[in-house]
């Protein structure tokens, strides 16, 4: 199956459950026989390509993007993923991975901010106000809100989706189960 730039245009008047289903549609659609996350090594040298996070990062911005606000005022939607290095270093980081948004920081140490309490923990951080977050890092000063799930495989953290609202309460409990949904989709369908 040939995929098409279509696979992002959502519904004007889209539903919040029905856009999740999709993101998630498509997204599985687009893994079919694709299981890089984003590069492959080509003669010593990474090239990018339109793999799994980014089309996932891309179809989350122009989902959330179709909604009324607060979801429209969604302004980052990516991934951050486990430093390869940090096997050898100990120290246990993220780096920065395909986003939609504005420039973000290259590296969140585990436990620092809301990304980095997600991947320490294992768990979504969905958080209302991102003033109130202990240790919040505020790569974007117009971010207000925030939700971060982690893609879990055989129980560990690989990566992170990251996603920013420029309103306070910008995430609900229906963002969380979609996105729980999805990074689990993530986590199979590549090779982390």
């Amino acid at each position: 199956m040939q995929v098409h730039a279509d696979s992002s245009n959502f519904a004007a008047g889209v539903g919040k459950k029905e856009a999740y289903e999709q993101v998630i549609e498509q997204a599985t659609a687009l893994f079919d026989g694709q299981r890089n996350w984003v590069c492959i090594p080509k003669n010593k040298k990474i090239i990018k390509q339109e793999h799994n996070t980014s089309n996932t990062a891309s179809l989350l911005w122009h989902a959330l993007h179709a909604l009324p606000r607060p979801s429209s005022a969604v302004n980052w939607a990516g991934f951050y993923v486990l430093d390869p290095s940090a096997s050898s270093t100990g120290k246990q980081q993220l780096i920065l991975g395909p986003f939609q948004g504005k420039v973000a920081c290259q590296t969140i140490a585990f436990g620092r901010g809301v990304c980095g309490a997600a991947a320490a923990s294992g768990r979504t951080q969905l958080v209302p106000d991102v003033e109130l977050f202990p240790g919040h890092i505020a790569c974007d000063g117009e971010s207000r809100s925030e939700v971060v799930v982690p893609i879990l495989v055989e129980g560990k953290v690989v990566a992170i989706i990251d996603i920013d609202c420029a309103e306070p309460d910008g995430f609900d409990e229906v963002d969380r189960e979609y996105l729980e949904r999805l990074a689990g989709i993530l986590g199979e369908g590549c090779d982390w």
